[in-house]
């Protein structure tokens, strides 16, 4: 069996993806310490080893008037919680860092004209933990390439900060538990900014949802499908060729919560279910190899790519829950298909589709509704915060969820509030990235997720106040 971390890091070398601290290092380790064919006993062995020393589902921690604000990486995503985070009352950016000065500088001048005036962190690999040792941040942002997120977030917690960080929020089941062993300890929040449950059908949906509309739920399909065969290759676009090298590194489904996090929000996982097992099936590579090769016979820069053995261009995860219900969870960033996260939603009275467009709603005689009462349901069921600030965020990036989750979690945090999601949503949905590529190694063997929340699932109320039943909605937004 080939270890495809041990490969990777082969490829990589000491420079590539090891700017934190070696953290692919740590996911070869993961592998070897598991001895993967042992994975499931590994597993089983970190999950008896961990006692919850305090529940943070529902945790409120106090009430932050200004939150100070320090934001790791400008590159892609980075920019963009800059531009609404600077839109959002009661914020104050204190810091930014990057390890490349232009991108740093590009950011803050984006806060040019308005009141924020950060510090800047750049030039070195660990500038960053320079940010998270201020006094004078509440909130780190951790908006790195993902294998950097679980020890960024781990420091900044450790350092007095709640975290959130960009999707996943770990790479391996080691650095899950670590994730949740510091919040628990800390008491200090780690939410996982999972953008694409905050758009108007995923909330109105959500909304249906605990009222009943659907029935018993039995099955969803989620996805993240898109081709990123030209932003993979691009030379100019993810720092160090980062995502590249990790669809060489890799199997599995390397970007699942997309998919999984809006179905996991429906159907109350980590609060009365929780997911239970996986299955993973991928297909070979029919592209990526190809592409490297092509571009390593006229230019050199790809030749230590052109031989690598990348990951299948589509994988399908199956999951079951405790409560019986399944999921079907799909990744292609490679094949030339649209933007596709499907977003079904299969139950006893009703389902309803999100992609491919237009989004469509049934009841119970399994026929989609028409257009005009489509938009009947939409207005009964959309739920009180986009009616407080929907209008507002809707022309922010991603459908409008990049600004919706951003003020969402400065309001709970000025207002003492619980955040939407909680450390437990952040290791379970990341800790699929490791399951599917165990499964998938062993013949699409099955294996079981750990409970994060040491049993507190079968206790746990739902979160995700989207009715501002508790309060806040009170943040002005520009």
């Amino acid at each position: 069996m080939k270890n495809t971390r041990r490969n990777f890091l082969k490829m990589s070398g000491v420079g590539g993806l090891t700017l934190a601290s070696g953290n692919l290092t740590n996911m070869a380790a993961d592998m070897d310490a598991g001895n993967f064919l042992g994975q499931p006993q590994h597993n089983a062995h970190l999950q008896r080893s961990h006692v919850q020393s305090f529940n943070m589902s529902g945790f409120a921690a106090p009430k932050l008037d200004t939150v100070r604000v320090g934001i790791i990486g400008l590159g892609n995503r980075g920019p963009a919680h800059v531009k609404t985070m600077k839109r959002i009352e009661g914020v104050e950016i204190k810091a930014l860092c990057d390890v490349r000065p232009e991108k740093a500088e590009a950011a803050k001048k984006l806060l040019a004209g308005t009141a924020h005036n950060p510090e800047i962190y750049t030039g070195g690999k660990e500038e960053w933990k320079k940010l998270c040792d201020r006094k004078d941040i509440d909130l780190v942002y951790v908006v790195t390439p993902w294998y950097m997120h679980a020890e960024m977030s781990i420091y900044a917690m450790e350092h007095g900060k709640h975290v959130a960080t960009e999707v996943p929020a770990a790479g391996t089941i080691e650095e899950c538990w670590k994730l949740v062993e510091t919040a628990e300890r800390t008491r200090k929040h780690c939410m996982m900014m999972e953008n694409y449950v905050y758009g108007i059908f995923e909330m109105v949906t959500l909304n249906m949802a605990r009222q009943g509309f659907y029935g018993d739920i039995v099955h969803g399909d989620g996805a993240y499908i898109d081709s990123k065969m030209r932003n993979n290759f691009n030379t100019d676009n993810y720092w160090d060729m980062w995502w590249l090298k990790l669809y060489a590194s890799k199997k599995g489904n390397i970007y699942p919560t997309h998919g999984v996090g809006y179905l996991c929000q429906l159907m109350n996982i980590n609060r009365g279910d929780k997911l239970d097992y996986l299955v993973s099936l991928e297909s070979n590579d029919f592209m990526m190899a190809a592409k490297a090769k092509a571009l390593a016979e006229k230019d050199e820069f790809f030749k230590p790519f052109a031989e690598k053995n990348y990951r299948g261009n589509m994988n399908t995860t199956l999951v079951k829950t405790a409560k019986g219900r399944s999921i079907m969870l799909q990744h292609d960033g490679t094949s030339p298909r649209r933007h596709n996260c499907i977003n079904g939603v299969y139950g006893t009275k009703g389902s309803s589709l999100q992609f491919p467009g237009p989004p469509r709603i049934s009841k119970d005689d399994g026929v989609w509704v028409s257009q005009q009462e489509f938009d009947s349901l939409f207005d009964k069921y959309i739920p009180n915060i986009y009616k407080t600030v929907g209008e507002i965020t809707k022309n922010s990036g991603h459908g409008g969820g990049d600004l919706m989750e951003d003020w969402h979690l400065i309001d709970c945090l000025r207002n003492g509030l619980p955040l939407d999601q909680d450390v437990y949503d952040a290791a379970l949905w990341s800790s699929i990235i490791p399951l599917s590529e165990w499964s998938v190694d062993n013949r699409s063997g099955a294996i079981d997720f750990p409970d994060f929340t040491s049993g507190a699932w079968k206790k746990n109320k739902p979160n995700m106040d989207i009715q501002l039943s508790n309060g806040g909605g009170d943040t002005g937004i520009s």
